[in-house]
């Protein structure tokens, strides 16, 4: 039985990011898919197959979630995705710029598996995510996800 290649959901409004980060997980030759939510409602929108993503099935492998986003902040999504049993148990990691105390307290306080300060180096940025990607989507071992 061939286990099924899951997602990797990027939230993020920074398209100079999401780029370098879907560069650098193709450079680790992960086989995930990639799919960018450009703000927080959009990431919750992949999440309930709501708008473009009424036609999407399944649920992510991991969740890259900027804090600083239009619509809806990270911290917002992550407290979204918290409260329902049914995305619970996807990892979470917080890739953002914001080094405030108060975002990654609040962050772990809502259930964030990591939270990743984006380097200002593009080199360090990129080896940061080929770590994430590699490890989240290919080498954790997550608990079944609820079918609610």
């Amino acid at each position: 039985m061939k286990a099924e290649v899951k997602r990797i959901l990027i939230a993020d409004d920074s398209p100079k990011d999401v780029e370098l980060t879907i560069a650098a997980l193709a450079e680790k030759n992960l086989a995930n898919e990639v799919i960018v939510a450009e703000d927080g409602e959009e990431a919750l929108d992949y999440l309930y197959k709501r708008g473009k993503f009424v036609n999407e099935v399944g649920l992510p492998a991991v969740i890259l979630l900027d804090i600083k986003m239009p619509k809806m902040d990270g911290i917002e999504v992550l407290r979204h995705i918290r409260s329902n049993p049914r995305f619970k148990l996807i990892p979470v990691i917080m890739v953002t710029s914001s080094r405030e105390e108060r975002d990654l307290v609040e962050s772990y306080q809502l259930g964030a598996n990591s939270y990743v300060v984006k380097p200002v180096d593009i080199v360090q940025f990129i080896d940061a995510i080929k770590v994430l990607g590699q490890f989240w989507a290919v080498i954790n071992q997550p608990p079944p996800i609820p079918l609610l």
